[in-house]
Formats: structure tokens, C-alpha cells, sequence
């Protein structure tokens, strides 16, 4: 059994809340320890049952809540060694695990493979524990063909489908931050991230949870849209897809 909720997801900050028969887990500790604890609540989690964070990357969008709710509430965070390393300000924190590709957390197996993204060091994550599965795969400009094996056939998808190419080139971003989001350490667009998923789903999916849509980029509309056209073109029947917001969680998944 797996419960999950996408509890804020954009340009100001990202956290998920998963949920299995023995571990209550964060990805990724953006926005604020205020912020966190009221959807957290609203879930009716307490945060110190909180046992395991994991982060992504260490831009600020993704950790901004990071140092304030080790503070207080001090669960296990995990990360790799390059991100230990840039964060100065956890560097005495007791409770750290240091990435392996497989961690096994009782009957919690969380499997971590890189991504490309501007920054040292990114990650994305498959969580299984007995027969569901979670695919978090956020802020990267392209995804390795060498990690499709691992992240087929999964129960719930969390994707990133940070912008449309179109909005993107004819919007008011300078050049220099349109290369930036469009290059193969940017972001991904709704239709490479469709096709990546059509690449993936499988008769065991059952949800799938477009992230990290950019404000000015992109809409809901559009990128259910573009995602909607690629299956179809690619003659994939499934439907249950939806958006994250940067400001309200998803209605929680349960498989």
C-alpha cells in the first residue's frame, strides 16, 4: 500500500508526500515549514512522524525548508555526497544517509538514478514497497534511455512537464534563460515529457501527475492537451492524469 500527495509543485517550491505501510516520506523540502505542516495536517500527518526526506537537487526551490524542519523535527535526509557538500548549513546533522542506487528501508526500496539538471548533482527516484510503485522525475533537461528499464510499468508517475516549447520561445524571457530551460540541463517540455511517458506507463499504472508546470510558460490546459495528443498519436488509452499546483496538494493517490 502506497498513499501519495504532491503537497506543492513550481517555481517557488516542491514537496511530496508519500506515505507507506511503515515509512511517512518527504521529496524534496521546498516552500516553508509552515507551509508543509499545514498540508501536512490537512492530510492529518503529524510532521514528526515525518522519518525520511529526500532531495532532488539543492536549488532553493527544492530545500528552502530543509535546515528549519531538521531543526525541529529531525528526520533521516537523504542525499548524495556532492549535495551534502553544498549544503554548509546541515553539515553537523546526525541523521544522514549518503545516496546508494538501492536503498532498502524495511519492505521501502527506493531506487535513485541521476538526471540533468544546472546544478552538481540531481536525482530522480522510484519508491516500491510490496506491490506499489512511485516515479519522481523532476528538473532535468532530458532523461538517460539507460534508466527506461527501471522506471517502466510503475503504479504513479510524478513528471515533470515544465513548459510548451511554443509559449516558451514567443514569451518574455531574455534568450539567455530560454537557452537555459530548453538545453539538456533545463527543463522538460510537455511533449518530450508525454513521449517519455508514453515510453513508460504500463498496464500497472494508475496515475500519472504532470509537476512543476512553469507559471509563465505554460497552463493546466495546455500540457494536458499535449499529453492527451502524444498517447493518443501513440495509441496509449489512459487518462487519469492531472496537475500539480504550487499552492494546493493533489487529492492523495492510493494503490
Amino acid at each position: 500500500m502506497m498513499k501519495v500527495s504532491v503537497l506543492a509543485s513550481g517555481s517557488e517550491g516542491n514537496c511530496t508526500y508519500v506515505e507507506t505501510l511503515k515509512h511517512k516520506v518527504l521529496i524534496d523540502m521546498g516552500m516553508n515549514v509552515k507551509y508543509i505542516k499545514e498540508k501536512l495536517g490537512e492530510l492529518e500527518v503529524d510532521p514528526k512522524d515525518i522519518d525520511l526526506i529526500l532531495i532532488s537537487h539543492v536549488h532553493n526551490d527544492h530545500i528552502s525548508a530543509l535546515e528549519n524542519f531538521l531543526k525541529k523535527y529531525h528526520p533521516t535526509v537523504c542525499l548524495s555526497q556532492s549535495m551534502f557538500l553544498e549544503l554548509e548549513n546541515i553539515k553537523d546533522y546526525e541523521n544522514i544517509i549518503i545516496y546508494d542506487d538501492q536503498m532498502v528501508f524495511d519492505s521501502l526500496t527506493i531506487e535513485v538514478f541521476k538526471t540533468s539538471h544546472d546544478t552538481n548533482d540531481s536525482r530522480g527516484f522510484v519508491l516500491t514497497s510490496s506491490n506499489s510503485s512511485l516515479v519522481y522525475v523532476t528538473d532535468t533537461g532530458y532523461l538517460n534511455h539507460r534508466h527506461f528499464e527501471l522506471l517502466k510499468n510503475k503504479s504513479i508517475y510524478i513528471f515533470e512537464s515544465n513548459h510548451d516549447a511554443e509559449m516558451l520561445m514567443n514569451g518574455k524571457y531574455p534568450p539567455w534563460l530560454k537557452k537555459r530551460v530548453v538545453g539538456d540541463k533545463g527543463h522538460l517540455s510537455n511533449r518530450d515529457s508525454s513521449i517519455y511517458l508514453s515510453k513508460l506507463v504500463g498496464d500497472n499504472t494508475k496515475k500519472i501527475i504532470l509537476a512543476h508546470l512553469s507559471k509563465e510558460n505554460n497552463t493546466e490546459e495546455v500540457a494536458l492537451n499535449t499529453i492527451m495528443e502524444v498517447f493518443n498519436e501513440y495509441q496509449i488509452p489512459f487518462h487519469n492524469i492531472e496537475c500539480a499546483r504550487q499552492r494546493e496538494k493533489t487529492e492523495v493517490v492510493i494503490i
